[in-house]
This record gives structure tokens, C-alpha cells and sequence, in this order.
């Protein structure tokens, strides 16, 4: 595997070497859990997962796995498919995954264009994106995942109606998604009011960046958008 290559939309992919336990986890359990693009996707998308669930929502780039794993047990009736190129925190989503017996989440361990390629049209209840790395220096820019190609990525899989929710501390990246997004024609913004953007979604359990952002002294932001 890889630690990075050229033109991908995340940085490095291996950190510390991983525990006895998690390299057998991970050995044994991944190859099930993750999703195989070399096949075709089921023709009822639902059907990729081994508990019956009635929608599908995609996480793209889980992270520590907080929100990942809280909304599949806060929603067992829902799939997740979540997309992580780091080793670390797919190991650690692994072994949670095995421990807690979730049937509900399928998980993809390299960049998320792949998994946006394979998805039929219409088929993502909702997606998430919840603290990318914002690429800070401008000349990196061009790498932020949130750009033209992958919105029109995203308002192919997603079903009318659906959600894109993103959430950063970074302002320049806070404004960089919600100028992208407004220009969009797949995409509508409904914020009514200046503190629609200052609340996170019901059931929001937070996670560790967002931790790390507040007592840093950075405001958290949460832009939601809706599919045409």
C-alpha cells in the first residue's frame, strides 16, 4: 500500500505501526467489511449490507471514527459506507466494527473518487464530510476534495432531495465549500438565519478534531446542502 501518491485529495496514510491485535483485526475482518469495486454494485444498494436497512449515507473521510460509529448505532436501520485512507483509523473503525457486532457499515480504505465513480446515480440518502484537511497553504488548494468535479461526483449518487453536510474549523475551507456549493446547480443551500450554520445536526456526537479545533480557539462550522 502506498503512504500517498500524486493528485490524491489526502496526505500521508501510514503512521505508527499498529498493535498485534489491530493487524490481525484488520488481516482478518477488512477484506468483508470493504467494499469491492472490481464488482458491480448491487442493483439495490441497500443489499450491501448484512443487517436490512432502509437508506444509505456515505462518510467521506471518518477519521477517529466517532461520528461514523455513533450514527450507525444511533441508526440501525441505515447503512454507512465510510471511506478512510489512513491505516490507523481504519484499524481502530475495524476493530470497534467487530466489537460492537455492526452489520450497518461498509467501509473503503483508499480516496473517496473511487467509491463516487462506482455508486449508481441516485443512490446516497445523504453524505457526509466532516473535517477534510483543509490544505491551508494556497498553492495547495487545488487538493481540497470539496471542488467542481467532485460536487458533480456527489450530485450524480445523491437522490434528490438528499444532503450534503460538511463541517470544518478552517474559514478559508468554511468559505471555499460554501462558494463551490452555492455555485452549483445540483446543489441549494437553505440557511435561514446566521446561526444555521453555527449548529450541528441532531444526534451530533462531535469528534476528536472538532475537540482539538475548540480548545485551539477555532469556531466549528456546519454548512448543510441540499440536492436539487
Amino acid at each position: 500500500m502506498k503512504d500517498h501518491y500524486e493528485g490524491a485529495f489526502f496526505g500521508r496514510r501510514v503512521g505508527k505501526p499498529l498493535s498485534t491485535r489491530r493487524a490481525a483485526l484488520m488481516e482478518t475482518h477488512l477484506p468483508r467489511l470493504q467494499i469491492d469495486l472490481d464488482r458491480a454494485p448491487p442493483a439495490i444498494l441497500t443489499d450491501l449490507f448484512d443487517g436490512p436497512v432502509r437508506a444509505v449515507w456515505l462518510e467521506v473521510g471518518f477519521g477517529g471514527g466517532e461520528h461514523l460509529l455513533h450514527r450507525a448505532r444511533e441508526h440501525p436501520d441505515i447503512g454507512f459506507i465510510g471511506v478512510e485512507p489512513f491505516v490507523g483509523s481504519m484499524a481502530k473503525a475495524v476493530a470497534a466494527i467487530v466489537e460492537q457486532d455492526l452489520k450497518n457499515i461498509r467501509l473503503y480504505a483508499d480516496d473517496a473518487v473511487n467509491v463516487l465513480d462506482w455508486l449508481p446515480p441516485a443512490s446516497l440518502d445523504g453524505a457526509y464530510q466532516l473535517y477534510p484537511d483543509p490544505w491551508p497553504k494556497r498553492r495547495h488548494w487545488k487538493r481540497r476534495f470539496v471542488n467542481a468535479e467532485n460536487l458533480d461526483r456527489y450530485a450524480r449518487v445523491l437522490k434528490p432531495g438528499a444532503e450534503f453536510r460538511f463541517a470544518s474549523d478552517i474559514d478559508t475551507y468554511v468559505d471555499w465549500t460554501l462558494h463551490h456549493c452555492r455555485d452549483h446547480p445540483a446543489f441549494v443551500w437553505p440557511a435561514e438565519t446566521a446561526a444555521d450554520w453555527r449548529i450541528p445536526w441532531k444526534g451530533w456526537p462531535g469528534t476528536r478534531y472538532e475537540a482539538k479545533a475548540i480548545r485551539e480557539g477555532r469556531v466549528p462550522r456546519y454548512l448543510t446542502f441540499r440536492r436539487r
